[in-house]
């Protein structure tokens, strides 16, 4: 099944309950993508792994009653979240279904414009998704996203912290890639990734942007026990932790993070 590792990680019932913390960190960002993607009224616009919703509905916004946004996402507690969020804002021309858009056609299109804030890195076929992405595109149709750059200058993630507290990962199966937050990471390897896949024009803007947010908009219970810590570590690895953010605390208890995407 395509990328089986990753539906399992976001349709779990504790990732989708935190999920509303983890926004409190990427929401700045929202309008960077926003921005990049410059939808215009009448245009249809598809959100590749749409979380939450925010992104979709700030799109459906831009493109007025005369156009269409549409979030898929693997995930149906998200799907779920993002749907109740568009019923409330009376947002009648954004909706969010549940479809893997790496292997998956969403219905709505052909689209003018893709778009994805933080989605496209868990692709476990990135050439054979973004190929299926573009094939749901008008002629001519463009794709704005956000993704991180590495993880060397993203010190926030826990990542590389725990990695010598768990097991080592399984073997990928024949034609997978290693998905996950840093998987497009490295700007020449996702320009060719992108080039492979029918795309041209291909530019890149570096961002930068500082959230001041309570800690566990990051990192918190529900995502110690979502890793295979080995359970002979477990104590070092919190003890690890908890030195690793007190880099970030400020006296008034919030954390100061920098996110380069």
């Amino acid at each position: 099944m395509a990328n089986e590792i990753e539906r399992r990680r976001w349709n779990d019932e504790q990732q989708v309950k935190s999920w509303p913390k983890r926004e409190r960190f990427t929401d700045r960002v929202v309008p960077n993508v926003v921005a990049a993607l410059n939808p215009t009224p009448g245009e249809h616009v598809l959100d590749i792994g749409s979380g939450g919703g925010k992104l979709c509905l700030a799109i459906g916004a831009r493109v007025g009653t005369k156009g269409k946004a549409v979030g898929a996402d693997i995930s149906s507690g998200m799907v779920a979240m993002a749907t109740e969020r568009a019923t409330a804002a009376n947002a009648s021309n954004v909706t969010f279904l549940v479809a893997d858009v790496q292997t998956e056609t969403v219905p709505g299109g052909p689209f003018d414009a893709a778009t994805s804030q933080f989605g496209v890195m868990f692709f476990d076929e990135p050439i054979t998704a973004f190929t299926n992405i573009r094939r749901q595109l008008k002629p001519g149709g463009r794709i704005a996203f956000a993704c991180w750059q590495s993880a060397a200058r993203n010190t926030w993630h826990s990542g590389t912290v725990l990695a010598r507290f768990v097991a080592p990962p399984p073997e990928l199966p024949p034609g997978k890639s290693r998905s996950g937050p840093f998987s497009l990471g490295d700007p020449r390897k996702t320009r060719k990734l992108l080039s492979d896949a029918g795309f041209v024009g291909i530019t890149r803007t570096s961002r930068r942007v500082v959230v001041v947010v309570p800690e566990d908009s990051i990192f918190d219970e529900q995502q110690m026990t979502g890793v295979n810590l080995l359970p002979e570590r477990q104590a070092e690895a919190r003890a690890a932790l908890a030195s690793h953010f007190a880099q970030f605390r400020r006296p008034d208890g919030l954390s100061r993070f920098e996110l380069n995407f």
